[in-house]
C-alpha cells in the first residue's frame, strides 16, 4: 500500500520513464529504507535511504544515500522535506549509519541541502579520450562487451574500487541493479582480459544518439586502461568517448554532498588517521542533537564531553565539520548511484 503511494508521488514529481520507475521500485525500493510523511491517507513527501559501504581512512563505514527525495507540489515551501530529513537522520543514527550522501538533481539544491547540514565534498573529472590519438597496441588481451552479470566482473570492480582510500563502494546486489539499468539503457560492462583474468573494466552507456560515456573505469595499469578505451571506441565506431574519473589535479566538477550523522564515529576515525592533530571543537547540529557538544583530538586519541573544558575551541556546524574532515581525503562517488 505505502509502496504504491510513494510510487505515485515519484511519478508526479519526476520525469523518469515508466521502465526506469518500475525497475527502481522492483530492485531498489523497500519499505525498510523508505521514510514518508502523510496527510491523511496521502503520502505528501518521501525519500529512500539506500545503504552503501564506504572506505574512509582505512576503514569501512556505513552510509545512507538519499534517493527519490520529493514533496507533493501542493505541500512545497512548508518545511515538509526539512522535517522528513530530520526523521531520516534519526533513523540513520539508530541504524549505526555514520554518513549520509546525496547527489542534488538541480544546482539550487546544493544550497537547500546545505541548510540541513550537507556539505559539497564529492567531485569528478571528465576527460575526452580520442581514439586516433593513440595507436592500438597489438596484445593478447581481448575485449568483451556485455550487459550480463557475472561474479568475476563484480569481484574485479569491487577489488579495484577498494584500492581507493575514500570512496563509495558497491555491493554485489547493487552491481546487479547497475546491470539491470545498463540493460534498460542499452549500455555495457566492457572488460579487457587475457582469457582468465580481467585487466580492465568500464561501465559504458550511450548519451543521446551518437555519444557514449564511461561512467566508471578501473584497470590494473594505465596501459590496460588506454587499451580498453581504444577497443571500446573501435567496437562502437567512435572517434572519441567521454570518461568520468576521480579528480586528480586540474579542473573538476562538483557532483555530490555528504553529511555526518554520527560525529563520534567520524571524529574517532579522523583522529586515528591524523595523530599530528591537536584540536578542540565546539560542534552544533540543529537536527541531530546527539552530535552537539565538545570534542577533543590529540595524539590520535579522541574524546567528547557535554561540558566545555578549559581552552579555546573551534566553533563548527555539522556541515563545516563534514567539509573539514573531507578536505584532504579526496572523497569519490561514481555516477552509477541512483
Amino acid at each position: 500500500m505505502i509502496r504504491e503511494k510513494v510510487k505515485n508521488l515519484w511519478k508526479l514529481c519526476f520525469n523518469d520513464s515508466e521502465e526506469f520507475t518500475e525497475l527502481y521500485f522492483r530492485l531498489r525500493y523497500n519499505n525498510d529504507i523508505n521514510i514518508a510523511i502523510q496527510s491523511g491517507e496521502e503520502v505528501i513527501a518521501a525519500l529512500q535511504m539506500l545503504p552503501y559501504p564506504m572506505t574512509f581512512e582505512g576503514e569501512d563505514i556505513h552510509t545512507a544515500y538519499i534517493s527519490g527525495a520529493c514533496t507533493h507540489p501542493d505541500y512545497r515551501n512548508r518545511g515538509v522535506m526539512h522535517e522528513l530529513l530530520s526523521q531520516a537522520f534519526a533513523r540513520m543514527l539508530h541504524n549505526n549509519v555514520a554518513l549520509s550522501t546525496l547527489i542534488p538533481a538541480e544546482p539550487w539544491l546544493f544550497d537547500y541541502y546545505g541548510r540541513s547540514g550537507y556539505a559539497p565534498v564529492f567531485r569528478y573529472a571528465e576527460e575526452t579520450f580520442i581514439a586516433s590519438g593513440t595507436p592500438t597496441a597489438d596484445t593478447d588481451l581481448t575485449l568483451e562487451m556485455s550487459a550480463e552479470y557475472t561474479e568475476k566482473r563484480y569481484e574485479y570492480l569491487d577489488r579495484k574500487l577498494r584500492e581507493r582510500p575514500c570512496c563509495i563502494q558497491h555491493t554485489e546486489e547493487d552491481f546487479q541493479v547497475i546491470i539491470a539499468d545498463l540493460q534498460l539503457g542499452q549500455g555495457f560492462v566492457c572488460t579487457l582480459s587475457n582469457g582468465e583474468e580481467i585487466t580492465a573494466l568500464a561501465i559504458t552507456y550511450p548519451i543521446g544518439k551518437a555519444n557514449w560515456r564511461i561512467g566508471e573505469i578501473v584497470s590494473d595499469t594505465p596501459a590496460t586502461k588506454t587499451l580498453l578505451l581504444q577497443h571500446i571506441c573501435q567496437s562502437l565506431n567512435l572517434p572519441s568517448i567521454r570518461v568520468l574519473t576521480p579528480p586528480a589535479t586540474g579542473e573538476s566538477q562538483l557532483l555530490g554532498m555528504a553529511r555526518i550523522i554520527n560525529a563520534k564515529t567520524m571524529l574517532q576515525l579522523y583522529a586515528t588517521a591524523h595523530p599530528e592533530l591537536e584540536l578542540s571543537i565546539h560542534l552544533t547540529d540543529e537536527q541531530v542533537s546527539a552530535n552537539n557538544g565538545y570534542y577533543y583530538l590529540n595524539n590520535g586519541k579522541y574524546m567528547n564531553s557535554a561540558k566545555r573544558l578549559p581552552g579555546s575551541h573551534l566553533a563548527l556546524t555539522i556541515g563545516e565539520l563534514t567539509e573539514k574532515i573531507f578536505a584532504t581525503s579526496s572523497p569519490y562517488m561514481s555516477l552509477m548511484l541512483n
